[in-house]
């Protein structure tokens, strides 16, 4: 599974892996974590530069985002209320989550937008409240790109870091990656199986 999995970001090379991001924060349930991790071990081996990977990524991050931004800029809440609610199940977007984020941005400013990119859940939906407070775009381009760049930062390292682990026991790394992306997939489940509609969190307020 290793294996194969850096074989197809060997093969997809930088362009892959700024499709890949861009589309992990279009569609939240694809693992940056695999994605970054594979990256680092193909740094490791001297395959891909730390560098020019950083960058790919981050700007493929941004670029995914800049779509939830163009949403939230275009559209009135009123109308994002009803995207949620057909289709946010299966992009995994709960109202309240947006709500939660529309909160913070509100309460903290745009620095928030560098905060949040360390948060799972909200790291992405804040986009539509920045794109709805009609957020300066170079700054949200500069905080998303800031905070994103530290997290795959993180992520490339610690993937080059484990490399000589990766070789030593390759047939548990496989499985490792086997079971995070699992684990994506059991989570993406859970959500979209668990997911209520807007008229449900505003009961319980």
């Amino acid at each position: 599974m290793t294996e194969f999995l850096l074989e197809l970001l060997n093969q997809g090379g930088y362009i892959g892996i700024f499709f890949l991001m861009m589309a992990e924060n279009v569609f939240p349930p694809i693992p940056s974590e695999v994605i970054m991790g594979g990256a680092g071990l193909l740094v490791a081996k001297g395959q891909m530069t730390f560098g020019t990977v950083w960058i790919v990524a981050t700007l493929g991050t941004v670029a995914g985002n800049l779509f939830w931004f163009w949403i939230g800029k275009v559209w009135s809440e009123e109308q994002l209320k009803r995207i949620i609610d057909r289709w946010g199940r299966w992009l995994t977007f709960e109202w309240d989550e947006f709500t939660k984020a529309r909160d913070i941005f509100r309460k903290y400013g745009d620095g928030i937008v560098f905060a949040l990119r360390f948060s799972p859940l909200l790291r992405t939906i804040v986009s539509l409240p920045a794109g709805l407070a009609h957020m300066k775009l170079w700054r949200f381009c500069l905080f998303t790109f800031l905070g994103s760049g530290i997290w795959n930062a993180i992520l490339i390292f610690g993937g080059q870091t484990a490399a000589p682990l990766v070789d030593r026991f390759e047939k548990f790394a496989g499985y490792g990656v086997v079971a995070l992306v699992l684990a994506g997939v059991l989570f993406y489940v859970y959500r979209v199986v668990t997911w209520k509609p807007a008229e449900a969190h505003e009961r319980q307020d």
